[in-house]
């Protein structure tokens, strides 16, 4: 196993979900998710590299899935809405972004000037066709909100199936 495969995926390329068949050997979907709890794991304390010296952040995003809509959430804390940029092309949704940030301070004997800036770049592949044309996005005290109700079709295939006890 190559040591690349034990560090977060922040540290390499960005790995997109694909739908995979039923029929995937159990060993690879072992490694997979034994890949996803070592990245959730190790985001948490270190800090990548390439976040330092390129200037870009990974904001947390959750993906929810109800009967009718798929709802996404991120975290964007010191962003405006005009710094955001969100398209929906081929089942993928995609935000992208950049903080900028000056601070300057002037007082008798100092002077006092930080810059930051940072970029992001999220793509999430949806699991089912949206009705591209009622997405809504909000933004609200640094979280962003986007709603995508699912294709008519797309309601229509999902069945719920009870769980029967005993």
């Amino acid at each position: 196993m190559a040591i690349r495969n034990l560090l977060p995926v922040r540290w390499g390329k960005r790995r997109i979900p694909v739908r995979r068949e039923s029929s995937e050997n159990p060993f690879y979907a072992l490694q997979r998710e034994m890949n996803r709890l070592f990245d959730s794991f190790f985001g948490e304390f270190l800090p990548s590299p390439l976040e330092e010296e390129f200037g870009s952040f990974y904001p947390r995003v959750d993906v929810k899935e109800t009967d009718k809509e798929i709802r996404v959430i991120a975290e964007l804390p010191g962003m405006d809405e005009k710094d955001i940029e969100i398209t929906l092309h081929d089942d993928v949704l995609t935000l992208r972004g950049e903080k900028r940030e000056e601070k300057e301070e002037e007082g008798e004997y100092y002077y006092h000037a930080e810059r930051s800036y940072g970029s992001f770049y999220r793509e999430i592949p949806l699991p089912v066709e949206v009705e591209t044309d009622r997405v809504e996005a909000t933004f609200k005290k640094g979280v962003l909100e986007v709603r995508m109700p699912k294709k008519a079709e797309a309601v229509r295939r999902a069945k719920k199936i009870p769980v029967k006890t005993g």
